[in-house]
């Protein structure tokens, strides 16, 4: 049963890692190829507003029915979007493309808050760090098939065939999803929330323990590395390494390296103090943070060991960034089994809005301050920002199982 369960969620955040992939990856390069402007390539990025506003109606995937039927409700939505984008073009029917991707991200939003609320109540405690694996590898490993993949094969088949395949990947989905153990109701959560006064429904969230220094450890916990991740290619990029290099040692081995380390995550944390572990982890990226800040003043572009050094360097982020993100998705969903059941789905939708936030934010401030400050001093600050998150650390609450606490 359980290597069933585990399974099972592998493929439903594969398919909900499809859609990311997509729009980040594949389209905008696409889009380009068949002369669209950059205005309308940027429209796409807007279009994923509506996993920042998930928390509006979570609520209501907590209160109203059962999990499995919004999952299904979800994927056949996606499903329905699939079919109506393959008879689109993007040259001729770009407005009706964005509204139906805008559509593609809400259907998605609404599966990732029922999958994460069966996940929260069906793993045990001994299963939340493999069942973080399983979320974070196959959300990547989805994105990538989407994004790099199919853009590999984007010369031999049509836009019609693409979304046909995806579609036909989400008919898979549904029908195993049909067989997805549903939680058992119980009175507690029969309770219905106020789903209409989001005041009262944030207190709840925020009266459950360990919520508020969750919330703050999510938002804080990639401020530096966020910077770091988005920057320092670009600074190779202007000291001598292509395109071409970078796509293969910061897209597809980073990505290898990113995806071996959330898998690590999952098999240590079921062993160790979650919270000494993200400790270590947290001094190791200020050390590589460290050693990037040293290699931009010190770099030069016709020295292979300057260059090695760096490769090395973002392998090592993108190990540790791995690793970080498996232990922090289990450190929530530790802080959300404290909560009653009745409100699971929206607390941890709660936590999973304000992680995204917290990134997304910092990516886009990264870029203003590189060109107000440079390059040396945007990275003096993104070390200074990482400090935050080992401080904050080193008092932990009380979430882990007593077994782990030592």
């Amino acid at each position: 049963m359980a290597t069933f369960k585990l399974k099972l969620f592998g493929l439903l955040y594969f398919v909900q890692g499809i859609p990311y992939g997509l729009q980040s990856n594949l389209l905008p390069i696409y889009l380009r190829t068949i002369g669209l402007s950059f205005s309308k390539i940027s429209l796409i990025k807007l279009l994923y507003f509506p996993w920042l506003l998930k928390i509006l109606w979570a609520p209501f995937v907590d209160q109203y029915g059962t999990k499995q039927k919004w999952l299904l409700s979800s994927m056949f939505g996606l499903f329905l979007c699939c079919l109506i984008m393959a008879r689109l073009h993007p040259t001729t029917d770009f407005p009706t493309m964005a509204f139906i991707l805008l559509l593609l991200n809400f259907f998605t939003s609404i599966q990732d808050i029922a999958v994460d609320g069966m996940a929260v109540r069906l793993l045990s405690n001994e299963e939340v760090g493999y069942g973080n694996t399983i979320q974070v590898v196959g959300y990547k490993t989805g994105s990538l098939v989407a994004g790099a993949g199919f853009l590999t094969v984007m010369d031999y088949i049509s836009w019609n065939m693409l979304f046909i395949t995806i579609a036909i990947i989400y008919v898979v989905a549904i029908i195993c999803s049909c067989f997805t153990p549903e939680p058992p109701r119980t009175a507690e959560s029969e309770a219905r929330l106020p789903v209409l006064n989001p005041r009262a429904i944030l207190k709840e969230v925020l009266r459950v323990p360990g919520t508020i220094w969750t919330l703050i450890y999510v938002i804080i916990y990639k401020l530096g590395e966020q910077g770091a991740v988005n920057m320092f290619p670009l600074f190779l990029l202007e000291h001598n390494f292509s395109a071409a290099e970078l796509g293969f040692w910061n897209g597809i081995v980073a990505m290898g390296f990113s995806i071996f380390g959330s898998c690590l995550g999952g098999i240590v944390m079921p062993k160790y103090n979650a919270f000494s572990l993200i400790m270590v982890l947290f001094l190791m990226r200020f050390g590589n943070l460290s050693f990037q800040t040293l290699l931009l003043l010190l770099f030069q572009s016709e020295s292979l060991v300057m260059k090695g050094a760096a490769v090395l360097s973002i392998i090592l982020q993108h190990f540790l960034s791995g690793l970080i993100t498996t232990l922090t998705f289990g450190i929530m969903m530790l802080c959300t089994q404290k909560a009653e059941e009745r409100i699971q789905a929206t607390h941890y939708t709660f936590l999973a809005s304000f992680e995204v936030l917290g990134k997304l934010t910092f990516s886009a401030i990264a870029g203003l301050l590189v060109d107000r400050i440079g390059f040396p001093f945007s990275f003096c600050i993104f070390v200074l920002l990482s400090c935050l998150a080992i401080l904050h650390v080193l008092k932990p609450p009380d979430l882990l199982p007593e077994q782990k606490k030592e």
